[in-house]
């Protein structure tokens, strides 16, 4: 697994360079076509047999990367991945900031196959990890995550998602004390942010999609974080949709082993526009492009951020 990690930067660069010429447009569309068919390009050129778990959605609504589709030259590790070619485009399509391209890997069978449906999520990096409870309530947990801190609950920042459905989340972070931190879009990013000291994010809580939390769930895995999720189906078409996944319990929390089994993981992000986290890309005086990646292995064996420079875009 570790071998590959250079070539899953690369794969994550070239879907992030694609998509930029997109940022400010407007067309969020045409931004993650170019993401994913750069993603589907460089993955299939890779020595694996890889099997995509999370995805662009279900055969029949995404005729690339989607859920089920077999890649790679069908030499090499046998494993799952998890992609999001665009997180956030609508952040790339109105130049706002925090959108990345994300790809997640780990062997087969490891990776909980997410449907896509809401989700609740509570993410804490490593110092904190151990000090969350989904079945509690958001003031317990606060004050649980600022002990383990070491921190007064007033010290405390918590990343929320700017959305109708937080409405009570937010108020009972105000009722603590603790300072709440809202954000629009690419809830992977602000999850992870609670591992990565320097964001300044102590705790992610809220109701976002399933996939994005597989694929948050990897990356604090490697950081040595936790996240506890549970799913959200909205009707008995969704609790069935569950149940043909393997998930036949979906009421009950799913703790961080069940979102990825293996240690053996892989996660890559590259920027596209500047976020919590990572630069966005940059063009140079010289024609050449910068970007700015978080790349991670294995069960809490630390983060890299690789700055790369790139002479010229990939032919899609």
């Amino acid at each position: 697994m570790k071998r590959l990690l250079f070539d899953f930067l690369q794969v994550a660069e070239a879907a992030a360079l694609v998509s930029y010429p997109w940022v400010g447009r407007g067309n969020k569309h045409e931004a993650d076509q170019a993401a994913t068919s750069a993603m589907r390009l460089m993955l299939n050129k890779m020595e694996m047999d890889a099997t995509v778990v999370i995805g662009e959605g279900e055969m029949d609504e995404a005729p690339m990367l989607h859920i089920g589709e077999r890649l790679g030259t069908g030499r090499g590790p046998e494993l799952d991945i998890a992609v999001d070619p665009l997180e956030g485009t609508n952040l790339v399509a109105y130049g706002q900031e925090n959108s990345t391209t994300v790809i997640a890997a780990a062997p087969r069978g490891t990776l909980l196959h997410a449907p896509d449906m809401y989700m609740y999520k509570m993410a804490v990096g490593p110092k904190a990890k151990g000090s969350i409870d989904l079945e509690r309530s958001i003031v317990d947990n606060v004050r649980n995550v600022a002990d383990a801190l070491g921190k007064d609950v007033s010290e405390l920042t918590v990343m929320v998602q700017q959305r109708e459905r937080h409405a009570d989340i937010l108020q009972e972070i105000k009722s603590t004390g603790a300072r709440a931190k809202l954000f629009t879009d690419g809830d992977v990013t602000c999850a992870i942010a609670t591992a990565v000291e320097s964001t300044g994010v102590d705790l992610f809580v809220g109701i976002g999609g399933a996939p994005e939390g597989v694929l948050s769930a990897v990356a604090l895995k490697c950081l040595g974080g936790e996240m506890q999720a549970k799913l959200l189906p909205a009707n008995d078409e969704e609790r069935e949709r569950c149940k043909t996944m393997g998930i036949h319990t979906p009421d009950i929390p799913l703790e961080m082993d069940r979102l990825v089994s293996s240690d053996d993981c892989i996660f890559v992000a590259t920027g596209i526009t500047t976020g919590v986290m990572l630069n966005g890309i940059q063009r140079n005086h010289d024609g050449t492009q910068t970007t700015h990646s978080l790349v991670t292995y294995g069960g809490g064996q630390g983060i890299h951020f690789v700055t790369s420079h790139h002479k010229r875009l990939i032919a899609v």
